[in-house]
This record gives C-alpha cells, sequence and structure tokens, in this order.
C-alpha cells in the first residue's frame, strides 16, 4: 500500500517520546485516514445545497456525481453534516 503524501500536524504532550515510537503512531494515523477516507464515507457525511432548484441533494450516488464534476455549479455548495 503507497502512503498518501499528505502533510500532518501532530502535537505530542510526551517530550521523551523518541523516533520510533513517533513514526509508528504516524504510520497507525495514516492506516485509519486511509480506510476513513473513501468516498462512500464522504457521501454519507456530506450533503449538496442546489440553490438553482431549491434541493438539498442527500442521496450518496447523487452526491458522488456532483463531487467528482471538475467545477461545480453555480451556487451549488457541498455542506458537511456536522
Amino acid at each position: 500500500m503507497k502512503t498518501p503524501n499528505r502533510d500532518l500536524l501532530v502535537l505530542v504532550k510526551d517530550e521523551h517520546m523518541n523516533e520510533t515510537f513517533m513514526e509508528q503512531e504516524l504510520e497507525q494515523l495514516n492506516d485509519l485516514l486511509f480506510h476513513f477516507e473513501t468516498m462512500d464515507i464522504f457521501c454519507v457525511c456530506h450533503e449538496v445545497f442546489d440553490m438553482n432548484k431549491g434541493k438539498i441533494i442527500a442521496k450518496p450516488d447523487m452526491i458522488q456525481k456532483i463531487a467528482r464534476q471538475p467545477e461545480l455549479k453555480a451556487f451549488q455548495f457541498i455542506c458537511n453534516k456536522n
């Protein structure tokens, strides 16, 4: 499995942590993110506000179709449900 190229900021309280422990922690964090950063989970956590049609789109297949477009149409917004 190829590790994605990402920048992570990890704040640690323990100043006595050695380098190998930190690498192990980062590897586990990358592994978690790899499994949770999928399009299916993205579609569950987001919805699309289409102000042109006056609709809120919550169907995962429609969200996926809209999210894969190179550009959103005017007044279409992808919003996190959180």
